[in-house]
């Protein structure tokens, strides 16, 4: 019975069979992206067997097995244990105005708020456009002197200064901008009246108007504290999470509610097996790679 068992578990047919279970099972899962779906017993149950059956059939036929396969088996059985691990983990999301913080985050396994362990803070929200066309109205004295238009980070002349459109900032719709004689800087303004420039520069600046910007990168700043004592602090956006106590906190919306206030929306994400599904797949990259050169090698000689 002992035989009978051991053979039906390592057979490549109940391999076959796992798999495709495997697969059509995890198609909902892929079309909804619902993380809860793969953490269900009977997914796991199911990956666990394929990882079982995979193991066992390697111990069966270890002297048989090329190198490289055993190794593109061992990197499988290393995804497989990462993806059981990440079960333990959990997706959590949380919206933050800017300057403000919160200490709990809603839980979507859960169903509810959690404690985070730290309270989380959004210092900034950082926002980065592309070149934003403006026209600028230059002002000398009461007269209206010239009309230019141009885009942010470009520059036009006027008289024996150069004048350059630094940045817009929004939703305040100021246009910051530099004066340069002959290379040299004179001094900085914007159209909301502020002004560095020296008190005998004859011309003054008016935002005319400006084409709605396109964003190009939006950004947090964020910190975390403890009792009010700083833990931890950095950035975060979509592709590039801060990362703190294995939680990875990612910046998925920027936005204004209906008063105007900025407020940042952070996914914060747990995943143990996230090092396990890396190192796995670099391990199957490793076994592909020996098991491509050594078919190579051995059609170029032939054998």
């Amino acid at each position: 019975m002992l035989k009978r068992t051991y053979r039906f578990l390592s057979s490549t047919e109940l391999a076959v069979v796992l798999f495709l279970a495997v697969s059509l099972l995890a198609i909902p899962g892929t079309f909804t992206e619902n993380r809860t779906f793969y953490a269900h017993p009977a997914f796991l149950g199911l990956l666990g067997t394929l990882a079982l059956n995979l193991a066992l059939c390697t111990v069966r036929r270890f002297r048989s097995i090329p190198v490289p396969v055993l190794i593109l088996h061992l990197g499988v059985l290393v995804v497989c244990g990462g993806v059981i691990a990440r079960a333990f983990g959990y997706v959590a999301t949380v919206n933050i105005y800017e300057g403000s913080a919160v200490n709990k985050v809603y839980r979507w396994d859960l169903d509810r708020d959690v404690p985070l362990g730290a309270e989380l803070a959004i210092r900034r929200i950082n926002r980065e456009y592309y070149p934003i066309p403006v026209r600028v109205g230059v002002l000398k004295g009461e007269r209206k002197e010239a009309l230019q238009t141009l885009k942010t980070g470009g520059s036009f002349a006027l008289g024996p200064y150069r004048v350059a459109a630094d940045s817009l900032e929004l939703p305040a719709e100021v246009l910051k901008l530099s004066v340069f004689r002959d290379g040299r800087l004179v001094g900085t303004c914007d159209t909301a009246g502020t002004s560095a420039l020296p008190p005998a520069f004859p011309y003054a600046f008016k935002l005319v108007a400006f084409q709605n910007p396109v964003p190009k990168r939006l950004w947090v700043d964020l910190a975390l504290t403890r009792n009010g004592v700083p833990v931890a602090a950095g950035t975060s956006e979509v592709n590039a999470p801060f990362v703190w106590n294995g939680l990875y906190f990612y910046n998925t919306l920027v936005d204004r509610d209906g008063a105007g206030m900025s407020f940042a929306g952070i996914q914060v994400v747990k995943d143990p097996g996230r090092p396990c599904v890396f190192a796995g797949f670099a391990i199957m990259g490793i076994g592909t790679v020996l098991s491509f050169a050594r078919r190579f090698f051995r059609k170029g000689t032939g054998t």
